[in-house]
C-alpha cells in the first residue's frame, strides 16, 4: 500500500466539505469574521438560496493588500496571536473565529472575491480565488471608508458532487434567515440587513447593549407576543454568568425552534444546554411541549472549549455540572419569581373563541322551569346558594374565614355577607369570586375585566408545589426491596450509574456495583410504589450519558408527585362556596407557577374590559 500526499487543491476541498456544509454555513463564517473586523452594520445578500450569490459586506477594519493573500491561505489568521516561543494557547479563545480555514475553503469551491479597505487609511484592493486558483491582488473600488465586501458566486460548483444534495432553493434560504436571526440576537450593537433575491427580509437597525436593546432586537426577531411573555434572566456563580429570555410556560411551543442558545457571543447546540433547559421546566410542561428561551452564558474561555467541531456550534465545559446547575436554578428562580402570571396569549387564543351570535332562533319562549332553562343548571351566583352537595375543601375552607373576615360558609349555602365582603377583593390581581359555571370554572370580577379559572387545574398546582415544599424540608422517603434487583447494564453505563449512587441516594434510590457490567438496587423512592426498576435504572443510564444528571429519576418522583396532586385536588364538577372559591384565588396569587396546571396549560384565562368591548362591537 502506497502512502500519497494529498494535492493542496484536494486538502481544501476537503475541508469544505467539514467548515461548509451548505450556504447558510458560509454566510455563517463570513459574518462571524465581520464581527470579529469590528462591523457595526452588517448587509447580506444571497439569491438562487445563496448558490448563486452570496454577498457580506460590513464596515469593520478592514485589510490592507498585503492581507489580503494571506486571508485566502489555510491556517492564516489574525485571531490567535502566539508567545515569545511561538506557541499558540488554543484554550484562550476570544473570537468567534480562529481555524483559519472558512476563506480558503470557500475558495476552493466556489468562485470567491474579497474587496476591503483598511481603517488605517489607503487604497482599495481586492483579491480574486475560483475553484482553489488563486489571482493577484489587485487595485478596486469600495464604497465605503473601511470594511470589505466578499462575493461569493456558484457555490460548490468545484464540487457538483455536494451540489447535488443541496435542498430547495427556499429550503436554503429559510436556512441563511435563521443564520442571520441567530447572529443578529448575540449582537444587538449590530444592525442587519438581509436581501433574499433582491427583497429586503431583515433590516434591523443597532439597538444600545443591555437587556432593553437586546429585548427589543429579540422582539424584532421573534415577535411581540415574545416581548410581553418573556422574562429577565441575570444570574451567576463561579465567574459564570447566564443572561437573556425566558418565556412563560403558558407560552410555549410545539417543537424546540424557539430554543436559541449562545456561549460568549457564539450560537451553539449543545445536548447539555438543551438538556438543562428541559429540566428547568419540567415541573411545568408536557414532555410534547417546549419553552421558549433565548440564553447567553459567558465564560471564561478557560473553561470552555470550542475547538471540538469544524462548524464551532458543539462546546464542551470544564465543569458541565456548574453551568447546568446555573441554568437550571436561574430559570427556575425568575419562573417562581412571575407568581401567577399567565401568558398574555392565553387571552388572544380565548377570544379567538368566540363567535358573535348571529340573531334569535325561533323556538318556544324561555321560561324557568321549560327545557331550555337546564343548561341554566350547571350556574352558581350570587342569587344561586350553592346545591346540597357543595363539599368543604380543606385548606380553602379556613383560608377563606380569614381573607374574607367572616364565618365559613356552611353546607347549604353561602353565608348572607359574602356579596359584601367579595366586592372589596376586586383590586386583587385575580378579582372577586362572582359565580360558579358547570362545576368547573370560577368567573372572578376585577376592577378592569374578568377571571376565568379552571378550579380543578389551579387547586392541581397548588397542591403539587405544597407537595414540593414539604419534600425539600425533608429527605425523600425509601422503600427497601423485599429482594434486592440486579440490573444488567453496559459496563461504561454501569460505572456511570455508580460514580453518582451518593446522589442517587439523596433522592432514595440507593445503589451499589454489583460486578464488571451491572448494579444492585437495594431500596427505591416510596413515593414511586411498585416501580419498574430495570425500566428505571436504565433511563438513569441514558440521561447521565446524555446529559450528565439523573434526570429521568428526579422527573419520575416530579410525575408522582403530579399524580398526587391531581388525585388530591378540586374535581371539576364539585360545587364551592363562595369563600372557597375566594380563598383559591387568594391562594393562587400567594403560589409561584400557579399560572400553569402541571402540564403546562393555563389554568386561568383574564379578559380586560376593552377585550369585552370589542367583543360586542363597543370600541
Amino acid at each position: 500500500m502506497l502512502i500519497r500526499r494529498l494535492p493542496p487543491e484536494t486538502v481544501n476541498r476537503i475541508a469544505a466539505g467539514e467548515v461548509v456544509e451548505r450556504p447558510a454555513s458560509a454566510i455563517k463564517e463570513l459574518v462571524e469574521n465581520a464581527l470579529d473586523a469590528g462591523a457595526t452594520r452588517i448587509e447580506v445578500q444571497a439569491d438562487g438560496g445563496g448558490l448563486t450569490r452570496i454577498l457580506i459586506a460590513d464596515d469593520g477594519c478592514g485589510m490592507a493588500a498585503d492581507q489580503l493573500a494571506l486571508a485566502v491561505e489555510r491556517h492564516a489568521t489574525s485571531k490567535l496571536e502566539a508567545d515569545d516561543a511561538g506557541d499558540v494557547d488554543l484554550l484562550r479563545i476570544s473570537t468567534l473565529g480562529f481555524r483559519g480555514e472558512a476563506l480558503p475553503s470557500i475558495g476552493s469551491v466556489a468562485r470567491l472575491t474579497i474587496t476591503s479597505r483598511p481603517r488605517e487609511g489607503g487604497d482599495a484592493h481586492q483579491i480574486t480565488v475560483e475553484g482553489g486558483d488563486q489571482r493577484p491582488v489587485a487595485p478596486a473600488g469600495f464604497p465605503g471608508p473601511h470594511g470589505a465586501r466578499v462575493e461569493v458566486r456558484d457555490l460548490f460548483y468545484a464540487t457538483p458532487a455536494r451540489l447535488k444534495f443541496m435542498k430547495s432553493e427556499r429550503s436554503e434560504a429559510m436556512a441563511i434567515s435563521e443564520e442571520i436571526k441567530r447572529q443578529a440576537m448575540a449582537h444587538e450593537g449590530v444592525a442587519f440587513t438581509l436581501d433574499l433575491d433582491g427583497k429586503t427580509t431583515l433590516r434591523l437597525p443597532a439597538e444600545h447593549p443591555g437587556d432593553a436593546g437586546r429585548l427589543k432586537r429579540l422582539a424584532a426577531l421573534l415577535g411581540r407576543d415574545f416581548e410581553a411573555n418573556a422574562l429577565l434572566i441575570d444570574q451567576a456563580r463561579d465567574n459564570v454568568r447566564l443572561t437573556g429570555y425566558a418565556g412563560l410556560p403558558t407560552y410555549s411551543r410545539g417543537n424546540a425552534g424557539h430554543q436559541y442558545l449562545f456561549v460568549n457571543g457564539r450560537p451553539v447546540k449543545d445536548r447539555l444546554l438543551q438538556g438543562a433547559l428541559r429540566g428547568a421546566y419540567a415541573d411545568f410542561l408536557a414532555r410534547d411541549r417546549h419553552p421558549a428561551a433565548v440564553l447567553f452564558l459567558e465564560i471564561d474561555p478557560l473553561y470552555v472549549d470550542v475547538n471540538v467541531h469544524p462548524a464551532k456550534a458543539e462546546v464542551r465545559f470544564r465543569d458541565p455540572a456548574l453551568v447546568r446547575g446555573l441554568i437550571v436554578g436561574a430559570l427556575r428562580h425568575a419562573l417562581a419569581a412571575a407568581g401567577h402570571r399567565a401568558s398574555t396569549t392565553v387571552a388572544a387564543d380565548a377570544l379567538a373563541g368566540f363567535r358573535p351570535h348571529a340573531g334569535v332562533a325561533s323556538g318556544p319562549a324561555f321560561s324557568p322551569s321549560s327545557p331550555s332553562a337546564q343548561g341554566w343548571s350547571g350556574w352558581q351566583g350570587w342569587a344561586a346558594p350553592a346545591s346540597a352537595n357543595a363539599q368543604i375543601i380543606p385548606g380553602l375552607h379556613e383560608r377563606s374565614a380569614r381573607v374574607e373576615g367572616h364565618e365559613p360558609a356552611s353546607n347549604d349555602g353561602w353565608p348572607a355577607d359574602a356579596a359584601p365582603a367579595a366586592a372589596d377583593l376586586i383590586d386583587y390581581p385575580l378579582g372577586a369570586a362572582r359565580a360558579q359555571l358547570h362545576g368547573t370554572y370560577i368567573v372572578a370580577q376585577t376592577r378592569d375585566g374578568l377571571v376565568v379559572v379552571d378550579q380543578h387545574a389551579a387547586h392541581e398546582r397548588l397542591v403539587y408545589e405544597r407537595m414540593k415544599v414539604q419534600m425539600a424540608r425533608g429527605s425523600v422517603t425509601r422503600q427497601a426491596l423485599l429482594t434486592p434487583e440486579v440490573v444488567e447494564l453496559d459496563p461504561a453505563e454501569a460505572e456511570r450509574v455508580s460514580a453518582r449512587a451518593d446522589e442517587l441516594a439523596e433522592l432514595g434510590l440507593i445503589v451499589e456495583p454489583f460486578g464488571a457490567g451491572a448494579v444492585l438496587v437495594r431500596e427505591t423512592p416510596a413515593l414511586l410504589g411498585d416501580t419498574d426498576v430495570q425500566g428505571l435504572i436504565r433511563d438513569i443510564a441514558d440521561d447521565l450519558a446524555e446529559h450528565g444528571a439523573a434526570l429521568a429519576l428526579s422527573e419520575r418522583l416530579g410525575e408522582v408527585c403530579g399524580t398526587m396532586a391531581c388525585h388530591g385536588s378540586v374535581r371539576a364538577g364539585r360545587v364551592l362556596s363562595a369563600p372557597e372559591m375566594n380563598a383559591l384565588l387568594r391562594e393562587m396569587e400567594a403560589t409561584p407557577h400557579s399560572g400553569q396546571c402541571n402540564h403546562g396549560r393555563p389554568t386561568y384565562v383574564e379578559l380586560k374590559l376593552a377585550d369585552l368591548e370589542k367583543l360586542f362591537g363597543r370600541r
